[in-house]
């Protein structure tokens, strides 16, 4: 048997089970499987991987991109360039982080605006935000963040609110906090959204539900949006290349 798995809180939310299984019946795999190892607090993280001989690598989720780290006996250079990872590997009894976020949202970014001259406004600072950070300097995008608190970015979103014409100097907005993910679709980041145009590129890293509220409120405005299921796909797609190596 050789097991795969997801590793976040929450995880009931995810496609990448079933991904997996219909890669798995696709490829005639029978003694692969995918689990969902819902794990609150990552101090369960080192007995998973003793539980199970079998597995052979996971994805990982939020809120534990960062914090697994710790946990890595070697980080392949995608992670190292992020600060987080996103795959694991176990490879010869050493687990391996890898991060095919970053990756993946730079190829799907691009393949969707292009040659961008703009600047962007990156929702969040968590891990997913370091991946999106790490593709837009490699895509030569200038970018600034937005936190809850001023420590943790550029702006807060009390700043915006207070001054709603900052939002309108960015043509690229991307969320990658878990603001508007299934089931809390009613969620989403406060932002000045009447002064979004149609000038106004919406990226979402959430693929559940397919439009969030952030998207259709930027729609309503005009902005053309794009959710994260392309980027999911692909870098599901790294990732098994990666458990294959």
């Amino acid at each position: 048997m050789k097991r795969f798995g997801l590793i976040g809180f929450p995880v009931g939310h995810s496609y990448s089970q079933g991904f997996f299984q219909k890669k798995f019946s696709k490829l005639g795999l029978e003694d692969h499987v995918y689990d969902l190892f819902e794990m609150e607090y990552l101090n369960e993280f080192p007995a998973l991987w003793m539980r199970f001989q079998d597995l052979v690598g996971t994805n990982v989720t939020v809120p534990h991109k960062e914090n697994v780290l710790k946990y890595l006996d070697r980080q392949d250079t995608s992670s190292i360039k992020v600060g987080a990872a996103n795959v694991i590997y176990r490879k010869k009894g050493k687990l391996i982080g890898y991060n095919t976020d970053y990756m993946a949202f730079r190829k799907s970014l691009n393949s969707w605006i292009g040659d961008f001259n703009g600047e962007a406004l990156i929702l969040g600072s968590g891990g997913s935000s370091k991946a999106v950070q790490a593709g837009l300097t490699d895509l030569n995008i200038p970018f600034n963040m937005v936190s809850r608190k001023a420590t943790g970015g550029d702006y807060t979103y009390d700043q915006l609110k207070a001054h709603p014409e900052i939002i309108e100097r960015f043509k690229l907005i991307i969320n990658t906090t878990p603001l508007g993910m299934f089931p809390n679709v009613e969620s989403f980041p406060d932002l000045p959204y009447k002064n979004i145009n149609g000038e106004t590129y919406m990226f979402d890293l959430i693929y559940n539900p397919e439009e969030t509220e952030f998207l259709r409120r930027g729609k309503k405005h005009g902005a053309r949006i794009k959710n994260g299921f392309e980027m999911l796909e692909l870098q599901a797609e790294q990732s098994w290349e990666i458990w294959n190596s």
